[in-house]
């Protein structure tokens, strides 16, 4: 079941892409996971796939927790503490795509949730006390994390996280599309964190609208359709790779 997690996270990065690459050319639609949930859902079964992809992502972040709960324990302490604390990162991702996937199972949930709950969120948090010190610190940890997961693409860092296949045509399309899709990944957590704290810094919380936003604002710029038509590209990569990770991820230590 955890594995099949790696496929449903696959294919919202493939429908993501998708809706990356038409904003790029005019179109229109909600590039974050709440629209790629929504294009799930008007999918023939769409029923069937939603209920699925719950499961699944529900099934990883409850391995990810036990990863973080039970693992690690014979590591040096830093290292331990590292890899804990990535492993309940990761926990909280699954958790939250499962929570978008369970509104829209359920008839909840619109195309433009994770739109309006950042926007909703980051104006919370502007009114809280150093509300807006902790969003600025959200926005760069957010935007850091973005450059790691750019970097683990060239580096091939991923490939430590699998059962690579023999040299031959299956590991070069494994290893091209995790470098592809890891800079496309890297490139939209980065524009987000940006967004957030740019947004927060200008006293403007309505503009932190998470995946969407960030690459709408990539859109903007100069070359801007190329550059997202190319992150969308990416993305569709890294849907690819993760539904090749649920085959080949080393889930046991």
């Amino acid at each position: 079941m955890a594995r099949s997690g790696f496929v449903a996270s696959g294919i919202l990065h493939l429908l993501l892409g998708a809706s990356s690459i038409r904003l790029a050319v005019g179109g229109t639609g909600n590039a974050d996971f709440s629209g790629a949930v929504a294009e799930l859902a008007t999918m023939p079964v769409g029923p069937f796939l939603l209920w699925g992809s719950f499961a699944a992502c529900a099934a990883l972040s409850l391995w990810q927790a036990g990863d973080a709960i039970f693992d690690f324990n014979h590591q040096a302490t830093k290292t331990k503490v590292k890899n804990k604390a990535k492993a309940t990162l990761q926990a909280i991702v699954y958790a939250v795509l499962a929570l978008t996937l369970w509104h829209f199972a359920m008839g909840t949930g619109t195309g433009g949730d994770n739109r309006k709950a950042t926007s909703d969120f980051t104006i919370a948090m502007m009114q809280a006390p150093g509300g807006v010190a902790l969003l600025v610190l959200i926005g760069v940890a957010v935007a850091v994390t973005g450059v790691v997961y750019g970097i683990r693409g060239p580096k091939k860092s991923f490939e430590k996280q699998l059962r690579m296949p023999a040299p031959g045509p299956a590991r070069t399309a494994v290893t091209a599309l995790g470098v592809a899709g890891y800079l496309a990944k890297g490139t939209v957590l980065l524009l987000a964190g940006l967004l957030i704290a740019v947004a927060t810094i200008k006293e403007h919380p309505e503009d932190s609208t998470g995946l969407d936003g960030g690459l709408r604002a990539l859109r903007d710029q100069p070359l801007g359709p190329l550059l997202l038509a190319a992150v969308g590209a990416g993305l569709v990569c890294y849907g690819a790779y993760m539904i090749m990770r649920a085959r080949l991820a080393k889930m046991t230590k």
